[in-house]
């Protein structure tokens, strides 16, 4: 058995309620939210915590100001905020008051929560709270993570096929049970042959008009299911990067499923070696590999780049005058694409790395370093330390 796994997040969040009235912790089901606002809330005194899925609890709001005024001197974690979405209008009240405060738990995006960012801006703190990445269970390689995932309850699991077991729940209670609470008119069987559809499309551009043809469903309606899924954090979309060059450039969106362990149980990929021998290796590889980074490195825009010839690069990072060039191999040895090089002459690229799984970083040619995710993630960070 694994004890509590500390997140990176933990004191950001314990500096952000004492910078803000209501510090709002956003992801997924199942990440960790309520573990790790419980462990953060038995460290302070005076906190009623509310589990807003419970009817006992939700109870206890039938007058929520006259609630918020009894414990008034106490901090009030409420979970699931989703469920009760009206009250982010009373808590910018109280927050305007009083100096009270709130840490809010939800598993839908501030846009899905629309209430939050219309009445509580500057009010307001958000935090993402995502699956495990790599640095924050180095008990674990990367294999294991990487076939797993990281959500709590998959990566911890005894054995794969356990953890297997555990995630094929996880999909059916999301679509039957998470995506109905959250007010959508959807059939779980449409959504989830859209989710397996793109799991075989991981990180290839998206043609909403071919996975609709597949549906039997517009493009539009496409859209609009993939902004859900996007919305409660399980997929991620890139945007092309854009620059002015005489080139003709992509202009659809590459689209990831976010987890690597949710990915492969879409694809009934149970083990190492059933992973090995899948035709989504390589691009599995490449999204485990980009959702490491961007969680890691919230600050910095995240592009990708291709043109109609061809050239591309996986993953293009911004931040102020730094443009870094990133491409992803799953290969022990990698090597930059034909294209690699003129990809980062037209982006004027100022950092290059080529991303694989290696366990020591070197240089290569035009300065460019074949190096981990870890690395990777480590010298940007360092870079920006001060």
């Amino acid at each position: 058995m694994h004890g509590y796994l500390d997140r990176k997040t933990t004191q950001k969040v314990i500096n952000s309620l004492d910078e803000y009235p209501v510090v709002s912790l956003l992801g997924a089901r199942q990440v960790g939210k309520s573990t790790l606002a419980r462990k953060i809330c038995d460290s302070l005194p005076d906190v009623v915590y509310l589990d807003l899925e419970s009817p006992r609890d939700r109870s206890k709001l039938q007058d929520p100001e006259a609630f918020f005024d009894l414990n008034r001197d106490s901090l009030i974690c409420l979970d699931e905020i989703q469920r009760m979405p009206n009250l982010f209008e009373i808590l910018r009240v109280v927050a305007d008051k009083s100096p009270q405060h709130f840490l809010v738990l939800g598993s839908a995006s501030r846009d899905l929560i629309r209430q939050s960012s219309e009445t509580l801006a500057g009010r307001i703190a958000y935090i993402d709270i995502t699956p495990f990445t790599l640095d924050e269970i180095p008990q674990f390689d990367l294999t294991t993570h990487w076939l797993r995932g990281g959500y709590p309850r998959s990566i911890l699991a005894k054995n794969d096929g356990s953890s297997f077991e555990w995630r094929l729940n996880y999909i059916r209670t999301f679509l039957e049970r998470d995506i109905p609470q959250l007010g959508f008119n959807i059939p779980a069987n449409t959504l989830q042959r859209l989710w397996q559809m793109l799991a075989h499309n991981q990180g290839q551009l998206l043609n909403s008009a071919k996975l609709g043809n597949s549906l039997d469903k517009s493009a539009n309606t496409v859209r609009h299911y993939i902004d859900i899924l996007e919305q409660t954090f399980l997929l991620r979309t890139l945007t092309p990067y854009s620059v002015n060059v005489k080139k003709r450039l992509v202009k659809s969106p590459k689209v990831y499923l976010r987890d690597s362990g949710l990915l492969h149980t879409l694809l009934d990929i149970e083990t190492m070696n059933n992973l090995m021998g899948h035709p989504v290796y390589g691009s599995s590889f490449e999204g485990y590999a980009v959702e490491n980074i961007l969680v890691n490195l919230p600050r910095w825009k995240a592009y990708f780049y291709r043109t109609s010839g061809g050239a591309e690069l996986d993953l293009v990072l911004t931040r102020g005058s730094e443009v870094v060039a990133v491409e992803i191999k799953s290969s022990s040895a990698p090597k930059p694409s034909r294209g690699f090089w003129s990809s980062c002459e037209d982006i004027k690229a100022t950092h290059k790395y080529i991303v694989g799984a290696v366990n020591e970083g070197y240089p290569i040619k035009y300065g460019a370093m074949v190096c981990s995710i870890k690395a990777l993630i480590e010298d940007l960070e360092k870079e920006y330390s001060g």
